[in-house]
């Protein structure tokens, strides 16, 4: 099926037409099934918009694990539109206040299973880009994790990777007593022993 261009109020406005964000999760892996089968293949903000609108919500006011229908939806829209999807979403997530933690193992699950390699960098990118925090702890161990299971990640960039290390350095102080940071850096060590000095 070909798809018509749409400027970003028409999409929005049609979203809100078709009530996407609360329709049934059933439909919504149907509709994503649609979104992947579309010739041209999406804009990068039209693929940004649609993530926002069938996705925030839902996730955000995750309060047990999501249903399988969400998550064959979630899995669905990030094999084709990762990029967009992790700039919207993760990032929503990741700057969300509070424990979140549903909304934490999702984005752990999405990291280990469905996104592509450069997305996984990107979620990593995001994570230091905000104060560190227990909640995002787990998020930085499952993208190290990637390296064992899961597709194939290659080795983190040098910029990247210096900049967790600058920053576990840093935050080591406040997570004197976390399990999670005290994980997280056996991994970076693990992993990274030859280029930690």
């Amino acid at each position: 099926p070909n798809v018509p261009v749409l400027c970003r109020p028409q999409l929005e406005g049609l979203c809100s037409f078709l009530q996407l964000s609360t329709c049934p999760e059933n439909l919504l892996v149907r509709f994503c099934g649609w979104l992947l089968a579309l010739t041209p293949d999406l804009s990068y903000t039209s693929a940004a918009i649609l993530a926002e609108q069938l996705f925030l919500r839902r996730v955000l006011s995750l309060t047990q694990p999501p249903s399988r229908h969400l998550m064959a939806a979630l899995a669905s829209f990030c094999s084709k539109y990762s990029q967009p999807f992790c700039r919207v979403l993760v990032a929503a997530v990741l700057r969300e206040p509070g424990e979140g933690a549903e909304q934490t193992k999702l984005v752990c699950e999405l990291v280990e299973e469905c996104l592509e390699p450069d997305s996984v960098r990107l979620v990593l990118s995001q994570v230091l880009e905000v104060p560190l925090s227990e909640k995002l702890l787990p998020v930085a161990q499952a993208v190290l994790g990637r390296q064992v299971r899961g597709p194939p990640l290659e080795v983190l960039p040098p910029e990247l990777f210096d900049l967790l290390v600058l920053t576990l350095c840093r935050q080591a102080p406040a997570f004197a007593t976390s399990l999670n940071y005290a994980k997280l850096v056996t991994a970076v060590l693990t992993m990274y022993h030859s280029q930690v000095s």
